[in-house]
C-alpha cells in the first residue's frame, strides 16, 4: 500500500530523536512542522530537511501553554495543510532523588511531558477526525518502568502511556490510531545529561549501559525514528493503542 504525503508535526523536534523523527518523515515524502521551544533552533532543522529536499516549516512553541499550542496548529494548517500526524516528543529532565526534588522539578517535568502532550492531541485531533485519518506517537520510555532518581519522569512517561490508550479508544472510529514508543538508553542530549548527574565519563557511561543490554549496544535516535515512522505509516492503521519498548531486550 502506497503512502499518500501527510503533514506531520514533530514537537521537540530541533535535535535528538526528534530532529531525527522528523528528517525521516520528511524522506517519507511527508511536509514536517518542526515545533520547538527555540524557534531558532526549530528553524535550523527544518532547513537541513529542505536541504535534503524536503518540505519543512519552524516554529517555536512552549507545548505547555495553551494559546501558544493553538497558534502553532493553526500556523502548520495554514502553510502546510491539515495536520494528520502528531509525534509527542517534546520533553525536559529535572532529576533528583525524591527528598531533593522541588515542587517545580516535578510541575515542569508533568507540564511539558504529559500537558503538552493532551495540548496537542487536542489541537490536532479536529483536523485529523475531519481528515478521517490520523497518527499520534507519544514518546514514552524505559523509565516509566520506575528509575532511580526520576520520580517525575517515570510517572510522566507512565501517564503518557495511559494517555495513548484513552486517546486510541476515542478516536480509533475516526480513523485515527494512537501508539507509544518507550525508548531505552538512546545517544542523546538527555542521557549525556544524566551521565553528567551521576558523575559518569559519556563514554563509561555509555559501555555500563550495553553491558546490561541484551543486543550488546546502546541505541541511536534513528532506532526510535524508525520505529515512529512505521506506526505514521499507512499500512500500520490496525495497529493502535500499542507501547513499543525500543530498548535493545524484552521490558514488561
Amino acid at each position: 500500500m502506497s503512502q499518500p504525503p501527510r503533514v506531520a508535526i514533530v514537537t521537540g523536534g530541533a535535535r535528538g530523536i526528534g530532529a531525527t523523527t522528523a528528517r525521516k518523515l520528511a524522506a517519507k515524502g511527508h511536509a514536517v512542522a518542526v515545533v520547538d521551544l527555540n524557534e531558532a533552533d526549530a528553524e535550523a532543522t527544518a532547513k537541513t530537511i529542505t536541504a535534503e529536499g524536503g518540505t519543512a516549516i519552524g516554529l517555536g512553541a512552549d507545548v505547555s501553554d495553551s494559546e501558544q499550542v493553538e497558534t502553532a496548529v493553526s500556523t502548520v494548517a495554514e502553510r502546510l495543510g491539515p495536520p494528520t500526524i502528531l509525534v509527542n516528543n517534546a520533553g525536559v529532565l529535572r532529576d533528583n532523588l525524591l527528598f531533593k526534588m522541588s515542587e517545580d522539578d516535578w510541575d515542569t517535568v508533568m507540564q511539558v511531558h504529559l500537558r503538552g502532550a493532551f495540548l496537542m492531541s487536542r489541537a490536532v485531533q479536529g483536523y485529523m477526525t475531519k481528515e478521517g485519518w490520523g497518527r499520534i506517537v507519544n514518546l514514552s520510555s524505559n523509565s516509566a518502568l520506575g528509575n532511580r532518581g526520576q520520580a517525575n519522569y517515570s510517572t510522566a512517561k507512565a501517564g503518557l502511556q495511559g494517555l495513548t490508550k484513552t486517546l486510541a479508544i476515542e478516536l480509533g472510529k475516526f480513523g485515527v490510531t494512537a501508539n507509544a514508543v518507550a525508548p531505552g538508553f538512546i545517544i542523546t542530549d538527555m542521557t549525556r545529561a544524566t551521565a553528567e548527574r551521576v558523575g559518569m565519563d559519556y563514554e563509561d557511561f555509555k559501555n555500563a549501559a550495553a553491558a546490561n543490554i541484551p543486543v550488546r549496544r546502546v541505541g541511536r535516535p534513528e532506532d526510535v525514528a524508525a520505529a515512529i515512522a512505521f506506526f505514521t505509516d499507512e499500512e500500520a492503521g490496525f495497529v493502535s493503542g500499542q507501547v513499543l519498548y525500543i530498548a535493545g531486550g524484552p521490558r514488561t
